[in-house]
């Protein structure tokens, strides 16, 4: 995927009122807030909706941000821009061998900043308490189904009992509110989602039902196939009753919904990301920079902007970063890399990269 070109020392073209005194503003008023970094682009699992069944071509140890970058665009991001909150992702972050002091350096330049990880749960028994302890407050797992072959179908992977392991072993490692993320796939895992709400509410989790989006490795996604949020909500509704949440949105991927039984008796929490048929791209507050240094402005955006090598220049100061960050956010499309939201639009164009390589 090409990076936007910029001489040294002069803004990119079309962001030249970009202004790193108000932070990550985009030409649509809407300033991003809620920082992404990706640690990694690998993962021990194959999706069918984010990669091959043979995996990616990896980025190598040198292509990767440092610990020491990545703290660096954490401070800068906090101090300069008016980051508040920070999620760090992948791939899979447990992968990374120093997620620990990752971690551990964030939370010590910044000991009041919401820090969370996006994660499978593969391999979280053996390092929720020590990720607690490095600073880490909370996590989303990814899970899509309870039964074990459905899980296998999804993942290409029987690891289930691991990922169950590991969600019980965050949750009493105090790393909450934990929240599941699953992606229903029709004809695989949609009638499971009474189930997978039950279990949740069942065990004090909140659900995140996410449509699924163009961004697979196999690039087989068609509109068509995706399991709406409206069809989501029917589904949930033959056993539960779904109120809209009185809490105000703010900017959040997730409409929540409080979750009733029939009977009216009050049980917890769901939300649903409606990225396809619902979008939320006017109100987006997402700012996402990927596993080698570069940002993405928009999850189906064409055009990437190089920080590491700013990050790498000695005689790039941060003040340098924090303003080609802003150039790049200044350039956010309206929605889905395009003018607006939709993608069946004749502008549409699927995204050269899956999930896995931009880092949700």
């Amino acid at each position: 995927m090409p990076s936007l070109p910029a001489r040294p020392g002069q803004p990119l073209p079309g962001a030249e009122d970009a202004d790193p005194a108000r932070g990550l503003l985009d030409r649509f008023g809407r300033r991003a807030t809620d920082l992404r970094i990706s640690l990694i682009d690998k993962c021990n699992l194959r999706c069918t909706y984010c990669m091959p069944a043979d995996g990616l071509p990896w980025l190598s140890k040198d292509e990767l941000l440092t610990a020491e970058e990545i703290r660096r665009l954490v401070r800068i991001g906090v101090d300069t821009l008016g980051v508040r909150e920070l999620r760090l992702t992948g791939g899979e972050p447990l992968v990374r061998a120093d997620l620990l002091e990752i971690i551990a350096g964030i939370r010590a330049d910044h000991p009041d900043l919401p820090i969370a990880m996006t994660t499978n749960a593969i391999g979280l028994e053996r390092k929720a308490a020590a990720l607690v302890e490095a600073g880490l407050d909370r996590v989303n797992v990814s899970l899509d189904s309870l039964h074990p072959e459905t899980f296998a179908q999804l993942t290409r992977r029987d690891s289930l009992d691991k990922v169950l392991r590991g969600v019980e072993a965050a949750a009493a490692a105090g790393l909450t509110p934990l929240k599941v993320n699953a992606v229903l796939m029709r004809g695989i895992n949609e009638r499971e989602a009474p189930d997978l709400l039950a279990w949740a509410l069942a065990q004090g989790y909140e659900l995140r039902f996410i449509e699924q989006m163009p961004l697979d490795g196999d690039q087989n996604w068609r509109s068509e196939g995706t399991v709406s949020a409206a069809q989501t909500r029917a589904l949930l509704s033959e056993r539960f009753q779904l109120q809209p949440d009185a809490e105000p949105r703010a900017g959040a991927p997730a409409e929540r919904f409080e979750v009733l039984a029939l009977d009216g008796t009050p049980l917890g929490r769901v939300g649903v990301i409606a990225s396809v048929t619902e979008p939320f791209c006017a109100d987006c507050r997402r700012t996402r920079i990927t596993a080698e240094g570069k940002v993405m402005s928009c999850l189906f955006s064409h055009q990437e902007v190089d920080l590491a090598h700013l990050l790498r220049d000695p005689a790039a100061d941060d003040d340098a970063v924090a303003r080609r960050w802003a150039e790049a956010m200044w350039l956010k499309p309206a929605a889905h890399g395009t003018d607006r939201p939709g993608f069946d639009l004749d502008s549409f164009t699927r995204p050269g990269r899956s999930m896995s390589a931009i880092g949700g």
